[in-house]
């Protein structure tokens, strides 16, 4: 499982699939999401926009990620 640190309150789906190197620029965050399974904490997800926050975890087709506070 990937880690995604931020040291922010939150970071949005669309930054998270960035960062975890599923999409090579937020400009295909949109389309990757209509083609793709993505869950946000168990629950399918489609919206870029969706707020994240240190311990939720995404599925990507059988590739998990989670955000963590960065140290």
């Amino acid at each position: 499982m990937k880690e995604v640190a931020i040291s922010t309150a939150y970071i949005t789906l669309g930054q998270v699939l960035k960062l975890a190197d599923c999409v090579g620029s937020g400009g295909e965050v949109k389309i990757f999401l209509q083609e793709k399974a993505v869950k946000v904490n168990g629950t399918p997800e489609n919206r870029r926009g969706r707020k994240l926050v240190p311990g939720d975890t995404i599925e990507v087709e059988g590739t998990g990620v989670i955000v963590v506070k960065a140290r």
